[in-house]
């Protein structure tokens, strides 16, 4: 079994398999570059093991902004109908 883990951000790779640090389920490359490797500078970018990181790929910070809005919407959250909490 090869392994290695990624001395910026923790995320593990098991086979090739992303597993993310955080919770431990399995995660996909291109998204781990959307979210973290694309934001690095200097040393930490040189040091990212992530096989996508320099790729245009995966879904980013943006896109889930995005989807949580479109999901609290349908639920009656924000938008013209606003809803209260609590």
């Amino acid at each position: 079994m090869d392994s290695r883990i990624c001395p910026v951000c923790g995320a593990t790779w098991m086979d090739s398999q992303l597993y993310w640090s955080n919770t431990g389920q399995p995660g996909k490359d291109e998204d781990l570059n959307a979210l973290i490797c694309r934001q690095l500078e200097g040393d930490k970018k040189e040091k990212c093991v992530n096989p996508q990181k320099g790729t245009t790929g995966g879904i980013g910070w943006e896109e889930r902004s995005l989807k949580i809005e479109l999901l609290l919407r349908g639920r009656g959250f924000g938008g013209d109908n606003r809803t209260t909490l609590g």
